[in-house]
């Protein structure tokens, strides 16, 4: 069994060498070719040439009518060109690759295209303002101006910028043949599929596609700009790091409570080292006797008996300094009598 495939999905050891596309002598004729497209479809619905009695013929053809069995199947594959859904899964896709391979481009191109998206299209519907065809008002009217929002097709630019920029991030021809391939063939469908529904017309579909394609096309101009946008957040990064890193510890303020330190169990400690513990005596010393207390050697075991019990009652060892036991050598218990 092969075990490379699950190799792949760990994280890279260092970034990859990927090749960033260039803006080529093909690139610009595809673009130039396709800016020319775009503006014979728009000139065509303006003008209400045979492109919008086509347009007619089909809605009123009713495809969702010819053929109802594909209508479940449909109504769930148009939903690959909703911008929703779509963008979710793709920036899942393309930020586990940004993860993998230590780069922040493919999300960021994303990034860029999806707005280029918003601003190119959303602009052209809003200036052109045409109705759909569930809403037209008069048979062989362009629908222009009427404060629709369909032409171009979003679901068609939608379905060609999403999936076909998996195509253009892909790091091999095999892998950006396939996803060419493959990128093409939703996009295509979902157009088709708006048209079959009846939410777009067919020149809708058209210059759907070509405004996709042109975002496309003009992706390697963003390069710089993206390469940029990713020092500068690298950049910010490192810093937050090290920042977090280099944060200095809050001082102590003066004359402040500080932590008491307190000797382990088992081990000796001087008086000098704890500051709670009082001592006990002081060597060389004798306590002198009260008046009227008596006299001697048993007088003199009991005061210092009290003494050193009323003075450190936690010890409950004789205290041993260098001078010996503070008991008298030749003192002897009280016996009575």
């Amino acid at each position: 069994m092969r075990t490379d495939f699950f190799a792949r999905l760990d994280r890279e050891p260092e970034p990859p060498k990927i090749e960033i596309p260039r803006m080529s002598r093909t690139r610009l004729a595809l673009f130039g070719g396709t800016s020319a497209f775009y503006l014979a479809i728009v000139v065509a619905v303006l003008a209400s040439t045979w492109l919008v009695a086509l347009d007619w013929k089909l809605m009123l053809f009713r495809p969702y009518e010819q053929w109802p069995e594909q209508h479940a199947f449909l109504d769930y594959f148009v939903v690959l060109g909703q911008r929703g859904p779509t963008a979710v899964m793709v920036a899942a896709w393309l930020g586990w690759r940004s993860w993998r391979q230590h780069t922040l481009r493919p999300l960021l191109a994303l990034g860029a295209a999806l707005l280029l998206l918003n601003v190119t299209v959303g602009a052209v519907k809003i200036g052109l303002g045409r109705l759909g065809p569930h809403y037209a008002t008069q048979i062989g009217s362009a629908e222009l101006f009427a404060g629709g929002d369909i032409f171009p097709s979003g679901h068609t630019a939608n379905a060609v910028v999403t999936w076909g920029i998996l195509a253009y991030l892909a790091t091999t021809p095999r892998a950006r043949r396939y996803l060419s391939a493959l990128s093409a063939v939703v996009s295509l469908g979902v157009g088709l599929t708006t048209v079959y529904l009846g939410t777009h017309w067919l020149s809708d579909v058209l210059l759907g596609w070509a405004a996709g394609l042109l975002i496309l096309l003009a992706l390697p101009w963003c390069e710089p700009l993206i390469g940029r946008a990713e020092a500068w957040i690298l950049g910010m990064r490192d810093q937050w790091s090290a920042r977090r890193t280099s944060a200095p510890s809050l001082p102590v303020a003066s004359g402040g409570p500080r932590p008491a330190v307190f000797p382990q169990r088992g081990t000796d400690a001087s008086p000098a080292d704890d500051p709670a513990r009082e001592p006990v005596a002081t060597v060389g010393t004798t306590a002198r006797p009260a008046p009227g207390s008596g006299t001697g050697p048993a007088a003199s075991t009991r005061t210092t008996t009290h003494d050193r019990s009323r003075a450190h009652p936690r010890s409950e060892r004789t205290p041993v300094t260098p001078s010996g036991s503070r008991r008298p050598p030749h003192s002897r218990p009280l016996t009575g009598g």
